[in-house]
């Protein structure tokens, strides 16, 4: 992330209201045993959208913790998360972390590949938001994938799409290769999503970056 970048992100962090130990508990556990949760202005400004929409139903690919989940569903108290994990271990990590919330009857936890689970999370649809912050490769299958269980006037929220910046800079010659082609992969899909013909998106400089995807009329 640029020096320029991330001094704004710092800025914007350092204004944020102290969250309940539980919560900050969540972000300590999480950045010590370097698992990705949400950069704090990207969520606030994500829990802003939600709260501004008053979503009732969302669907999140990519649990981790349960971090983002058990913020949705603090801050929005009428909302059901649905939400699926890949990784086993953070699967059952999730699943402590909102028994310890007593959030069990609103967050619904899936274990499994995304790209394989529409089939389970279809019957709960359609949903007001879909937050897609999994694999970054996967983005383009995973909107393909779930678009069609999006409620009509519905919103789908992307994160980390400017990978700390570095889709704005020369990345062609980044190393190792792998993460060159990730990068690469983010760059196309944020281009595709400015020139795709049935919806509207604005992505947003804040955080790592949150792609912002409406029905076009």
């Amino acid at each position: 992330m640029n020096d320029r970048y991330e001094q704004i992100n710092d800025y914007i962090e350092a204004l944020l209201k102290p969250q309940p130990d539980k919560v900050r508990k969540l972000e300590t556990y999480a950045d010590e045993h370097h698992v990705p949760i949400m950069e704090q202005a990207g969520m606030e400004v994500l829990l802003q959208i939600l709260s501004v929409k008053q979503a009732k139903k969302i669907l999140e690919i990519g649990t981790a913790i349960g971090y983002s989940a058990i913020r949705m569903a603090l801050e929005l108290p009428e909302a059901e998360i649905y939400t699926i994990e890949r990784h086993e271990k953070r699967h059952e990590e999730a699943l402590n972390n909102v028994r310890d919330f007593q959030l069990e009857d609103r967050i619904h936890l899936f274990y499994g590949d995304a790209l394989e689970l529409a089939d389970e999370v279809r019957p709960a649809a359609p949903y007001d938001v879909i937050f897609i912050d999994a694999a970054k490769g996967q983005y383009k299958n995973f909107f393909h994938l779930y678009e069609p269980m999006l409620a009509p006037d519905g919103v789908i929220i992307t994160d980390n799409v400017l990978f700390k910046g570095l889709v704005a800079e020369d990345y062609s010659k980044i190393e190792p290769k792998r993460r060159r082609q990730l990068i690469s992969k983010i760059d196309h899909y944020n281009q595709w999503l400015m020139d795709h013909p049935d919806y509207q998106t604005a992505i947003i400089p804040v955080g790592d970056g949150l792609a912002i995807s409406k029905k076009k009329r």
